[in-house]
């Protein structure tokens, strides 16, 4: 793939749930090892995009490829070429933090002889390789993250997948998780998407970022970028409130009852 190839190029894509439009005809490229935030209010359709692009959830119309492959007519080469740490906790609490990572290396169809290899480094590279054989259910918060950085890492995506990375994390969690994924970006060049309520986290480490609302995309660029838009002194909290507006009560209860509709949809339809 040519270097002037974005990673990621999302053409159009659109997804509706009976009738509820949860994303709608966003189009956006990403280059090679750019950390690329996505933030918005509750149900604006960050997590439903990001599980169409890991092909957990088929668009209704529009295209995008990942890593070259397309996303409808390739989605198990798209798999081989991403790694998705979702939002909720996903590793096995009652196994070890060393087999879930087994577990991940045979999911990913690596070799025998090297998911050894593969396990040790991953442990060592979050920090982890003294509670390798420990049970995931007396991890910390802050630990469980870094495992399932470390498994979504195994097959060495070329992009990474990232919801909600740093829910739920205290402030010393939260800067070990970021400075992990800065370290990745460095050594390793991977594309990431993270989505994120934390604007003093997408100010800090995106490089780029999309604002979304009603599953639109309202403006992309720089947080520092953005932040001149508005004024000399903004922040990007300022940015959020004069592009996205403050809702009325009954704008933001109808925006979680979408919200609850989309979610119950998407797991419906898998």
């Amino acid at each position: 793939m040519p270097e002037s190839t974005p990673v990621v190029d999302i053409r159009e894509l659109t997804r509706r749930f009976n009738g509820l439009l949860a994303v709608d005809r966003v189009t956006i490229a990403i280059p090679q090892g750019e950390i690329f935030g996505l933030i918005g209010p509750n149900g604006a359709g960050k997590s439903t995009l990001i599980r169409m692009l890991a092909t957990l959830l088929p668009p209704s119309s529009g295209s995008a490829t990942v890593a070259g492959y397309d996303i409808v007519r390739q989605p198990a080469d798209v798999r081989r070429q991403i790694g998705y740490v979702p939002q909720l906790l996903s590793a096995d609490g009652s196994l070890t933090g060393y087999e879930n990572l087994l577990l991940s290396a045979r999911l990913y169809r690596i070799a025998r002889h090297e998911r050894a290899e593969r396990i040790r480094r991953a442990l060592a590279w979050m920090e982890l390789s003294d509670a390798a054989d420990h049970l995931v259910s007396h991890y910390s918060g802050g630990m469980i993250r870094r495992l399932e950085i470390a498994q979504s890492l195994l097959h060495r995506p070329k992009v990474l997948f990232l919801d909600e990375p740093t829910v739920g994390l205290d402030p010393l969690a939260r800067e070990t998780v970021w400075r992990h994924v800065l370290d990745l970006k460095k050594s390793a060049g991977t594309t990431m998407i993270v989505t994120t309520h934390r604007l003093d986290e997408i100010n800090e480490y995106c490089d780029r970022i999309a604002l979304i609302d009603r599953g639109r995309i309202v403006t992309i660029g720089t947080p520092s970028g953005l932040r001149a838009q508005i004024g000399p002194d903004a922040t990007l909290d300022d940015v959020f409130i004069k592009l996205v507006g403050a809702r009325s009560e009954a704008e933001t209860e109808r925006g979680f009852g979408e919200e609850r509709r989309a979610r119950r949809a998407a797991e419906k339809h898998g």
